[in-house]
């Protein structure tokens, strides 16, 4: 009688989780069912190209994960939708600040040149992301990744703003921003490094007239 080979003392998941994962991924087990009766999706925040995933993103992963999960094993219809955001303003700065470590600029180099040096960032980001997620046993349907760049998204985000527009409920107007003078942009409230600097509150007195046009005391 043959004998097993003997258990490694160490777990190696590099011989069994990848395994799992392709036999999962390639059985279509990740997309949704054509039977159930109820339908369950999640469209997952896309993470920002401008990286790799970091803990945050990990803790998002395993509970969207563990509902996606759940509602599989209900036999309801589940999708959980992948996707990528290309973050421009974001991804900018950090392949300008690349370019920096170089001594060079985007001003150097040229239109042209500096967006082939971002699309060259987001491809090597996009597919580390990708992969990360995979090793994070991810359960998305990846026959539907999104980027937020392709195609479709681009036409929804404008045919979205178009109807909110012709429907009144955004419009132009004067307001207070974040202006970066570098980047010659707007910016949101989460891209600026807010400093808190001592200063005076001003109360200004208007003189107030009566009903005859006398100043009142």
């Amino acid at each position: 009688m043959s004998q097993l080979p003997p258990l490694s003392k160490i777990y190696d998941f590099n011989l069994v989780e990848p395994r799992i994962y392709t036999a999962w991924e390639e059985g279509g087990y990740f997309q949704p069912s054509a039977t159930g009766k109820k339908t369950f999706t999640i469209i997952m925040p896309p993470p920002n190209v401008t990286g790799a995933l970091h803990l945050g993103h990990g803790l998002t992963t395993a509970i969207e994960d563990a509902l996606i999960r759940w509602h599989r094993m209900l036999g309801d219809k589940t999708l959980w939708l992948p996707g990528i955001d290309h973050a421009g303003i974001a991804t900018q700065n950090v392949v300008e600040a690349e370019l920096a470590r170089e001594g060079i600029s985007r001003h150097d180099i040229g239109r042209d040149a500096f967006l082939e040096h971002v699309w060259n960032w987001v491809t090597k980001y996009r597919m580390r992301i990708n992969d990360q997620l995979r090793k994070l046993g991810a359960s998305c349907d990846w026959s539907r990744l999104m980027f937020t760049l392709d195609k479709g998204p681009q036409e929804a985000v404008r045919t979205t703003f178009v109807s909110l527009y012709e429907d009144g409920k955004i419009y132009k107007g004067p307001r207070i921003i974040n202006w970066c003078p570098r980047c010659l942009t707007a910016l949101s409230d989460l891209e600026v490094d807010h400093l808190e600097v001592p200063g005076k509150f001003w109360h200004i007195r208007y003189p107030f007239l009566d009903s005859e046009g006398r100043e009142k005391p």
